[in-house]
């Protein structure tokens, strides 16, 4: 498909710097598009209950943001040091990190960047790396110098919260951006972003589901910063996604099976917890245990096999998530949501309001 099909117009004063508080209060628009004229309403996020059923099951995703934004000064035979800006975004070994590097063109095969000069660093005196890798659009592989737990503690210790570049544009990372950019049930660290859409959830929320008899299962996929790299080929077919690591364990995959069985519905809250659903689910609907990296781009005509509602934010222009949602509720659909959801003052991206999507039958 046509990349443009998926371009919008959005006021910058629609860009959210703060997520609402309490968490709960955003606002939340209810996009059926099986429901007739009744297709968009307005609600807030803390009357998402009353849209589920007893025996329904919400499916969070538990991925913890760690401080993945590094600065540094990369050294190379004597020459000056040049300041670098590295932000993790996938694992690939207790000691191997891939990262977007800026500026990536003047960063070699091996080249040595030392983080944390200048600020904190570890106990080690700094976080030293070297450029092991290098691929397309600023990507690199850096070894570390530490391994395991170590080289967690003094990312965690030099690193800082990689704030999406459409708000640190607007301003810098500061404290509060920490527990702001974190979910209540966040628990397996490895996330460079956040799963936005869990942020709008509250201990008082939680309750009101349980009183429901709604049930809440986890999953984890390890939130890349691919997901704020604009699409920048014409076509679908010519873009590549970069993938993630994620995981759904068997016990739930087990109950989630059994909430199919007896007529429930899947809630996937964030596009990050549906596409680790679909890639566990095989053709017949069926989620199996499943463990590795899932690169699944969804574009409208895909057919899903698991999930019946999503919960997520608004999304960018052009960029994979909005081509996902259109796949999920309609193309059609989506673009006069998102016209609503401009003309009447929700707040976008990761910050912002939320919508309750129904799958388009």
């Amino acid at each position: 498909m046509r990349v443009d099909l998926f371009d919008f117009d959005l006021p910058d004063e629609r860009i959210a710097l703060r997520p609402a508080e309490p968490r709960d209060s955003a606002r939340l628009l209810v996009v059926d598009p099986n429901g007739g004229e009744a297709t968009l309403r307005d609600y807030q996020i803390r009357d998402l209950p009353s849209f589920l059923r007893p025996g329904d099951a919400v499916v969070f995703n538990d991925t913890k943001v760690i401080p993945a934004q590094l600065e540094g000064i990369r050294h190379r035979d004597g020459a000056p040091g040049q300041q670098v800006s590295a932000t993790l975004h996938m694992r690939a070994a207790p000691d191997r990190w891939k990262a977007f590097a800026k500026p990536g063109k003047r960063i070699k095969i091996g080249d040595r960047i030392q983080f944390g000069h200048g600020e904190n660093v570890c106990i080690l005196g700094a976080l030293d790396a070297v450029v092991e890798e290098k691929g397309e659009g600023g990507e690199i592989t850096l070894r570390f110098d530490l391994s395991g737990p170590a080289l967690d503690e003094a990312i965690a210790t030099v690193g800082h919260i990689p704030l999406p570049p459409y708000i640190a544009a607007k301003r810098p990372e500061d404290e509060r951006d920490r527990a702001d950019y974190q979910t209540i049930y966040a628990r397996e660290e490895g996330a460079v972003a956040a799963p936005t859409a869990g942020l709008h959830f509250t201990r008082s929320l939680f309750v009101a589901l349980d009183a429901m008899g709604v049930e809440r299962h986890f999953v984890t996929l390890h939130v890349g910063a691919g997901t704020f790299l604009p699409v920048k080929a014409d076509d679908t077919e010519d873009h590549k996604m970069h993938f993630e690591i994620g995981y759904v364990d068997a016990t739930t995959a087990t109950k989630l099976n059994a909430v199919k069985a007896r007529g429930g519905r899947i809630v996937c809250v964030g596009t990050t917890s549906l596409r680790l659903i679909e890639s566990a689910a095989g053709d017949d609907g069926t989620i199996k245990p499943w463990h590795g990296a899932t690169g699944i781009f969804i574009t409208p005509g895909y057919r899903f096999k698991a999930v019946d509602l999503l919960m997520t934010n608004f999304h960018l222009p052009r960029s994979t998530l909005f081509m996902l949602v259109s796949a999920f509720a309609g193309l059609d659909t989506m673009r006069a949501a998102y016209t609503h959801a401009i003309e009447t003052g929700y707040r976008f991206y990761s910050y912002g309001d939320g919508s309750l999507l129904y799958r388009k039958d």
